[in-house]
């Protein structure tokens, strides 16, 4: 209806998932290609978790488009089967006649298959939309698939696209097993406010608009708060935004154009995000970007091994021209969040590398802000530095703080150093054993330790030297000691992102 009037060729906001219209800012673009690597170099099972709306779908179709040719994908976009529908449904898309043939059968036939694949270099990996919906049984069913192997190497890659249910759902007793082989783990945030421009006026341009940007800034802050910041909401909202622009006959979109577009649509509030399973964060926190894939914590242990929950997180990095990729965060506190997400394994993974973008993602305004400024209005805040209690006087951790303090007030602007990982609550007993095998390794003087509040705990940020600009420090990444580099995904920080300390 409004196409001529704008000079598009075709509809700029569509809800369907098209290929041509990704957008790979917000972070979208950099878990893109973290998960091409988790598929090519990696071994496991990844989950891609994201609220309804903030494009989930379209990155599977994205990833589908991407793989390269050695890899086989298998593609289930109903994911309401039966273990032995799941079953048929693999065996359909490898080409192999097994209809009502015995799931043992079946398996051996899937097996042979997957090993003369295997054997020519081709590889095979199933992707799972909408896969909280999928059953508990068929959900069992996966890893015993993921099982099958030749040798040492598995014949059968899984990655699963929910909603935040499938962690739910993944966090019951009997699915534990499930839970415990997935190495990677990617939220999708919602896109923040400063993003919001960008996004439209990529959309606008892929359907061939030519003209000024006519989205008005207000138009943009509106959408982003109505929004909250998911794609689909924005798609919906922008579409009806240019619908009234075009019945007044004006090219330009303007706060009214989009109060009447939200009228309109009777967008459910999304007040429940802040009860996510695994997705909150206290009030004033900030999260940062996070590893490509898993890393182990060294810090209870002399080698590498597998680490329980509560041992290992995420390694986190800000980084300002490099890209990243993210950790778990919820838009329910009224504070902007930094980054896009992936948490860490239980499970052990090495070689595990990532370059990495920040991005400010601003969450949802509360209720009582309604009437006078949204939480995307809101500065990214810096991150907090809290000095955790019981230290102990003259330990290694002390030393290092205090070397922490004075190397972040002497350290001149563009400053970087690499990040090792960051902890998700305050052990110092724990800290001081990794520091001791830093000063066996002879690298002590090279740790740097930054207090952090993280989900309203005490936490440890580890970073590892100090360089005069962001690509020397991206550059010295493969000279760590070798045994950083396999246990952790080493990082960029900037240090202008820490400079408030206690």
């Amino acid at each position: 209806m409004y196409l001529e009037h704008f000079g598009l060729n075709e509809p700029p906001f569509k809800i369907t998932p098209v290929t041509d219209f990704f957008f790979s800012g917000a972070n979208r673009g950099e878990i893109l290609d973290a998960l091409v690597y988790a598929i090519t170099d990696g071994e496991g099972i990844v989950k891609i978790s994201g609220e309804v709306g903030s494009g989930k779908t379209m990155l599977c179709r994205m990833l589908l488009e991407k793989l390269p040719t050695n890899i086989k994908a298998i593609y289930l976009a109903n994911p309401s089967l039966s273990r032995d529908e799941l079953l048929y449904a693999i065996a359909d898309r490898l080409g192999l006649d097994l209809e009502g043939q015995r799931v043992s059968v079946i398996l051996q036939n899937l097996q042979n298959d997957l090993e003369a694949k295997y054997a020519k270099g081709e590889r095979c990996v199933v992707l799972v939309d909408e896969a909280h919906a999928m059953p508990l049984d068929t959900l069992e069913e996966l890893r015993l698939l993921y099982n099958l192997q030749v040798g040492k190497h598995k014949l059968l890659q899984i990655v699963l696209f929910g909603q935040p249910e499938l962690d739910e759902k993944l966090s019951q007793s009997n699915m534990r097993q499930l839970k415990d082989r997935i190495v990677h783990h990617f939220i999708i945030l919602p896109i923040s406010q400063k993003v919001i421009h960008t996004y439209l006026m990529f959309r606008m341009r892929a359907a061939g608009y030519k003209g000024p940007d006519n989205f008005s800034a207000s138009a943009e802050k509106l959408i982003g708060k109505a929004s909250h910041g998911l794609m689909r909401r924005v798609n919906i909202l922008a579409d009806k935004a240019l619908l009234a622009a075009f019945v007044e006959n004006t090219h330009t979109i303007q706060e009214h154009h989009v109060q009447a577009a939200i009228r309109d649509s009777e967008m459910t509030p999304m007040h429940k995000w802040g009860n996510r399973r695994n997705l909150g964060i206290a009030g004033g926190a900030i999260l940062f970007a996070a590893i490509l894939a898993g890393a182990t914590w060294l810090m209870g242990r002399d080698h590498p091994g597998v680490p329980t929950n509560s041992q290992i997180s995420p390694v986190a990095a800000t980084a300002a021209s490099s890209v990243t990729v993210a950790l778990p965060a919820t838009p329910a506190v009224s504070t902007p969040i930094t980054a896009v997400a992936i948490s860490a394994p239980s499970t052990t993974v090495t070689h595990a590398a990532a370059a990495v973008i920040t991005e400010s993602v601003t969450p949802p305004a509360s209720e009582n802000a309604k009437a006078n400024k949204t939480a995307q209005n809101i500065k990214a805040a810096p991150e907090k530095h809290t000095t955790p209690p019981m230290i102990s006087s003259g330990s290694l951790l002390q030393q290092r703080l205090e070397a922490t303090h004075a190397m972040l007030s002497s350290t001149s602007k563009g400053s970087a150093s690499i990040q090792l990982f960051y902890t998700d609550n305050a052990q110092p007993e724990r800290m001081e054993g990794f520091l001791k095998r830093a000063d066996k390794l002879g690298v002590l003087n090279e740790i740097y330790v930054l207090p952090i509040r993280l989900s309203g705990h005490d936490a440890y940020r580890v970073i590892f030297g100090v360089f005069p600009n962001s690509d020397t420090a991206r550059n010295s990444i493969p000279s760590l000691p070798q045994r950083y580099r396999e246990a952790f995904a080493p990082t960029l920080h900037l240090l202008d992102d820490s400079q408030e300390t206690p």
